[in-house]
């Protein structure tokens, strides 16, 4: 099955960029960054910030990310996959991470949402690796398909958001 990813969530002062891979089934379905409930993105993003709550629509959720200098993409623009598994990607159409950078230059940081994000960029766009102005930093999938734990994931993300310049207080 073809699927087609979306467009950044972004602004001109975004600091961080968060990248998946390619949305899963649930999301593409709802066309939301994160949408499937069982997916810990939001949740760990809340936390991060000191909130008890996620933010009740998706709306509320994206403006919570961007009012924190957060941007959200995708490694892939579009691939073919059965199912949501990262295991599962073919054709691989990558992103313009050039024009991008070269848009928003405020951007300092890259995440990656999982070891499949990280690879696929690092596959596709390792050009930009050597970027001067960019880090480049991996968390844990957010993805139920991650069996980590809770307390586990939380932990490694609060510090790998340590490392990011101006948000160690995170």
């Amino acid at each position: 099955m073809l699927c087609k990813g979306f467009a950044p969530v972004i602004a001109p002062d975004s600091v961080v960029l968060i990248l998946g891979s390619m949305p899963g089934e649930l999301s593409l379905e709802r066309q939301e960054y994160y949408g499937n409930p069982r997916n810990d993105f939001w949740r760990l993003l809340a936390s991060l910030h000191g909130e008890d709550g996620v933010p009740n629509t998706y709306e509320e959720r994206l403006k919570f990310a961007i009012d924190r200098k957060i941007a959200l993409w995708d490694v892939l623009s579009s691939c073919e996959r059965e199912g949501s598994l990262d295991a599962n990607i073919r054709e691989p159409d990558v992103n313009d991470f050039d024009a991008l950078f070269a848009e928003y230059p405020s951007l300092s940081t890259v995440m990656f949402n999982g070891a499949a994000s990280e690879k696929l960029f690092r596959k596709h766009a390792a050009h930009l690796t050597d970027h001067s102005r960019l880090r480049f930093i991996r968390l844990p999938s957010s993805s139920p398909a991650n069996a980590m734990g809770w307390e586990r994931k939380l932990a490694a993300w609060r510090e790998a958001w340590r490392e990011v310049p101006g948000r160690g207080d995170a």
